[in-house]
């Protein structure tokens, strides 16, 4: 672990001058760079199974904005095609499973173990990245949260609301426990394996914890997140995990304890400074601009920008977006955002 590196520095709970910054899906559609190589590769799971090209879409935005951290290009929904889900990508609508839906769908699944078969690609393109990166930046490895990838097994789809999820919760729990159960053995070691090709983090993403309540929240959010955790902390000592239960609002205060996870990224349904007040005081924070900025720019992105540096400047703190860069926004808002995050700093 180098001493260089801000990303883990700031995970290690120090508190630096200049937040160290990275984007959520900064390997993407609004780079010109990353269309060529997606048309080359022909379609979008051919992209993420093929290392050499899913290592190169990675690469693009260290080359050209030269980030703190790269995070691995992957999908959160090759865990569930691993596990024996059929997954394709409806062009323009985005993907599609095979339903999850009785317990006997559920039993049928592969063992948590067999998901290696499909993913070792994944692991070649870790590997890649750890040899190739710059060595001052981080290396991400990534997973979604249980919660979430439950939801589009259960669909098939995403969802508005995360009906199917939750009707299946409601009608047949046991069945719906052990989805969880298999879902969170099997990224454990999804994780695990990551890490062990060069991952420096790993994160989980719940995109959809949000719409979890009361007792759900704390059972099928935030006590998986918890589990991996912790398995990767006994696996691999030191090796720090980013969790982000997108969506819960005040309750995200409270979620390092109850998670035990080094750095919690929040959302931009919160502010700053409420997050600075309420979560930052238990470790690193991780957000939040509103990913619309990238979009529109201009002098607002500037002050936002310095609004969310100044309310987390007196803790640990990585500077991102509360959500994923969107293909319309403009590269040259992202290098003005840097910009005005290390102005000064040269």
């Amino acid at each position: 672990m180098s001493n260089t590196k801000t990303i883990l520095r700031a995970l290690a709970g120090e508190t630096l001058p200049v937040p160290p910054v990275w984007m959520m899906r900064q390997a993407g559609r609004y780079l010109p760079e990353y269309k060529a190589t997606r048309a080359q590769a022909g379609d979008f799971l051919s992209l993420c199974y093929n290392p050499d090209l899913a290592a190169e879409v990675t690469f693009q935005p260290i080359r050209r904005y030269g980030f703190d951290a790269a995070i691995l290009f992957a999908d959160i929904l090759l865990v569930p095609q691993a596990l024996g889900a059929d997954l394709w990508f409806v062009t323009g609508e985005g993907p599609r499973l095979s339903t999850v839906t009785t317990r006997a769908e559920v039993e049928a699944l592969k063992p948590a173990e067999a998901i290696h078969d499909k993913l070792s690609p994944i692991y070649e393109t870790v590997k890649i990245l750890s040899k190739g990166l710059p060595e001052e930046t981080t290396l991400i490895g990534f997973a979604g949260a249980p919660w979430t990838v439950a939801t589009y097994m259960i669909a098939g789809r995403g969802t508005p609301d995360q009906g199917p999820a939750h009707q299946l919760k409601t009608r047949d729990r046991p069945a719906f426990e052990t989805l969880i159960d298999k879902i969170t053995e099997a990224t454990i070691l999804y994780l695990s394996e990551q890490i062990k090709a060069g991952a420096e983090v790993v994160k989980i993403f719940d995109s959809w914890a949000g719409s979890l309540q009361g007792d759900d929240f704390d059972a099928f959010s935030l006590t998986p997140m918890r589990r991996i955790t912790e398995a990767l902390h006994d696996m691999h000592p030191g090796v720090p995990v980013i969790a982000f239960p997108r969506g819960a609002g005040t309750r995200y205060d409270g979620a390092h304890k109850a998670i035990g996870a080094e750095c919690i990224a929040i959302d931009d349904g919160v502010t700053a400074e409420w997050a600075a007040a309420q979560v930052q005081p238990d470790g690193c924070v991780q957000g939040n601009l509103k990913s619309t900025h990238m979009v529109t720019g201009g002098d607002a992105l500037v002050s936002e920008t310095r609004r969310i540096v100044k309310a987390f400047s007196g803790g640990p703190h990585i500077f991102n977006l509360g959500h994923g860069i969107t293909p319309d926004a403009d590269p040259e808002n992202v290098q003005l955002m840097i910009d005005t995050l290390r102005e000064g700093q040269r």
